[in-house]
């Protein structure tokens, strides 16, 4: 029999293809993956229409996954430069790209996205939609919406973000506790004035089973957005953001009874002393489902450094449950990323994610070990090798050579990995 979906062929003990590569990627067993995939605590984004991609596995047991967000606006709409981004993605090893455009050829973008991407391919329809429909927010039509959410399956799209948890009882609850930052979901933002502007329920939570009927055609795995993020660490676990998870609960079993894979997505802006327990509230709301946080960044002071921010909230974040990290460039609340931003958006995304598998993970500590060992051994090239980053470690070493090969220019003869090496050899140390 063809199952429709993963989590259909789980639930009827069938192991697919993706899910015996998955199991291979994460050297875990193919009955341990059934077993999750049917409940849904573990989701293989894979659109039958992606014929390229390389399938990853997102949720418990598994490693932490990064996700790398790019795409042409109106400001800087340059399809060559953002496929150099691309490139650079898939080069340094991310499991999945977000597509975010919503200005232009975005279809174009799109197809050419899909059809090199060996990584997951995710986007948020209700970006495009106020631009492919090229008509006043207020005049989209329900009907619209979803037609553009079939047009992104179509073209391949891995999973969509889609705020569907912004419904009217949400919003209210919203106006009646007003934030510093009000609502920053660029698509729950724009769900909300739909909804002012037509005094209507949100269509897609209205049509949720519609939605949910074109997802299961394709196979294409449902991010439950977060439109009530908080957007500052003042507005933190506040009682709009918990009521959005608790609908989002609710929606994720709806979604697994058709079996739509599900990923819930969360903050945001989150203080270092409550990550932990937004990563419980998320795992118990919403029965274990992957959880997808875009950080946590842990203070709103560094503009320019908000990679760095969100590292400290995604390690944690990642020790403590969460699946999927969004990475953060250091030109968030700034500007479009360029190419340097997004190289440097990745590397801290993958070592939060690292430092996160540590904590959950019995093997994750295995390439650390293997790292310590070869500095023993001051085997520079093996170093990197292993690092998260090879290309910087060579330039930097290239930048500053040292008088003696076996050393850096930071300690030189007084390298204590290199004495303690001669010390226990029985050799003289020469300073």
């Amino acid at each position: 029999m063809k199952y429709k979906t993963q989590m259909e062929a789980a639930k009827n003990g069938f192991v697919t293809e993706e899910m015996k590569i998955v199991a291979k990627k994460e050297n875990v067993s193919e009955e341990f993956l059934l077993e999750k995939i049917a409940k849904g605590e573990i989701v293989i984004p894979r659109n039958k229409n992606h014929n390229s991609i390389s399938p990853e596995g997102i949720g418990t047991g598994l490693r932490t996954k990064i996700n790398v967000n790019l795409g042409i606006s109106k400001d800087i709409n340059d399809l060559d430069l953002e496929m150099q981004k691309v490139d650079m993605a898939l080069d340094m090893g991310a499991e999945s790209i977000m597509d975010l455009s919503n200005y232009g050829k975005t279809q174009e973008f799109r197809k050419r996205l899909i059809e090199k991407s060996t990584a997951m391919i995710g986007t948020v329809p209700m970006y495009d939609a106020v631009g492919f429909l090229d008509k006043g927010l207020s005049f989209i039509k329900a009907q619209e919406f979803l037609d553009v959410v079939r047009n992104h399956a179509e073209n391949g799209v891995d999973f969509v973000t889609i705020h569907c948890g912004i419904n009217r009882a949400n919003a209210e609850i919203f106006m009646r506790n007003r934030r510093v930052n009000e609502i920053v979901s660029r698509g729950g933002s724009l769900l909300f004035g739909w909804m002012m502007m037509n005094d209507a329920e949100n269509p897609f939570y209205e049509y949720y089973d519609e939605l949910l009927d074109i997802l299961r055609e394709y196979d294409v795995t449902l991010s439950l957005g977060d439109s009530l993020r908080p957007g500052g660490i003042h507005d933190a676990t506040d009682p709009a953001q918990i009521a959005e998870l608790i609908t989002l609960g609710e929606l994720t079993k709806r979604a697994w009874e058709k079996d739509v894979q599900v990923i819930i997505e969360g903050p945001g802006h989150v203080p270092i002393n409550d990550i932990e327990m937004n990563m419980k509230l998320e795992k118990k709301l919403c029965h274990n489902a992957p959880f997808y946080v875009l950080g946590p960044l842990v203070c709103d002071v560094a503009p320019g450094y908000d990679h760095i921010t969100s590292a400290i909230g995604g390690a944690i974040a990642a020790s403590h449950g969460a699946d999927f990290l969004c990475y953060v460039t250091p030109a968030e609340h700034l500007r479009l990323p360029d190419v340097e931003d997004v190289r440097e958006g990745i590397v801290a995304a993958k070592i939060a994610a690292h430092a996160g598998d540590i904590a959950k993970l019995k093997d994750a500590r295995k390439w650390d070990l293997e790292m310590s060992k070869r500095r023993q051994k001051l085997d520079w090239e093996g170093m990197f090798e292993l690092a998260i980053d090879p290309e910087k470690c060579r330039a930097y070493r290239a930048a500053s050579a040292p008088e003696e090969e076996d050393t850096c220019t930071m300690c030189g003869a007084m390298c204590s990995a290199r004495n303690m090496n001669l010390i226990l050899e029985g050799k003289d140390i020469v300073l």
